[in-house]
């Protein structure tokens, strides 16, 4: 049955080139959706993320999202932040903020701001952080395809969707990994597992990194906002990384992701391009 129409768009993130980042699909106004609903439009679209525009229940916000994997709900994401943003400013929604909506979602309030002709978020606080129990990182190691002793460190970067971060001595080793996804996904340590590894100085990006999350039905995420905020938080706070930095992502899935991580007036923002690719109705 028909219950209404639905403007659709469908947003590409952390690139300036559609086709080269992580496309979100965002359906508007989608408050007389249904949960049901709105988990069968996510798994239909079979992206990473699908997420959905809804009226604020704080007032300090501008609009509410809900951001569904193609088996679950998500309380935060980053790259269908910066997408659902995107997609909300270019339907004619107006920031109270002169400096950028304010998003209301499951991890709470979200601030967005536009630098340089980029949308960032300022990083959410981590739920989990610290150090990864050894027999945890040799596990994940494994189900990786590394040595452990590869492994220059690990921590929790969780700030939702429960990430757990290896750094790794170079790019070219993230690069390279062919990870078992069948024990990602079965792993009781946690459901979303990240990878990160230095580039040589001098070059454009300064870390490559890899998502794998099979658990919430995507193997490989191309471009991935949370992971990359969680990192940012990590590796800055640990030494790993300078205060800004540029960091590549989905390589080895033929994309060209850029995220911008920089540490400001203690806050951690997280940014990239934005590319409108689709527009359409959504009729449910």
């Amino acid at each position: 049955m028909i219950v209404g129409m639905h403007s659709f768009s469908q947003v590409d993130v952390f690139t300036d080139e559609l086709t080269a980042g992580n496309p979100v699909a965002v359906v508007h106004d989608a408050d007389d959706l249904t949960d049901a609903q709105m988990a069968a439009v996510a798994s239909w679209t079979n992206l990473s993320e699908t997420t959905f525009l809804l009226a604020p229940t704080d007032p300090a916000a501008d609009y509410r999202l809900r951001i569904f994997t193609p088996r679950t709900e998500l309380p935060f994401a980053g790259h269908p932040t910066l997408g659902s943003a995107c997609a909300w400013l270019g339907a004619g929604g107006v920031p109270g903020d002169d400096d950028g909506p304010v998003q209301e979602c499951g991890a709470g309030l979200v601030r967005l701001r536009r630098r340089d002709g980029r949308l960032a978020f300022a990083a959410p606080p981590l739920v989990r952080s610290g150090p990864v129990a050894d027999a945890d990182v040799g596990a994940l190691a494994a189900a990786l395809g590394v040595d452990r002793t590869r492994v220059r460190d690990a921590a929790w970067v969780d700030n939702g969707p429960g990430w757990v971060a290896l750094l790794l001595p170079d790019a070219a080793t993230v690069l390279g990994l062919e990870p078992d996804l069948r024990a990602l996904g079965a792993s009781e340590i946690s459901r979303a597992v990240g990878v990160v590894g230095p580039h040589p100085a001098g070059g454009e990006t300064q870390f490559e990194v890899r998502a794998f999350v099979p658990a919430m039905g995507v193997g490989e995420d191309p471009v991935t906002g949370s992971l990359n905020a969680g990192l940012g938080r990590w590796l800055v706070d640990a030494g790993h990384a300078p205060p800004t930095y540029v960091a590549a992502q989905g390589t080895r899935l033929g994309r060209r992701g850029r995220v911008h991580v920089e540490h400001a007036d203690g806050e951690v923002w997280v940014g990239g391009g934005t590319v409108p690719g689709v527009t359409g109705t959504l009729r449910m």
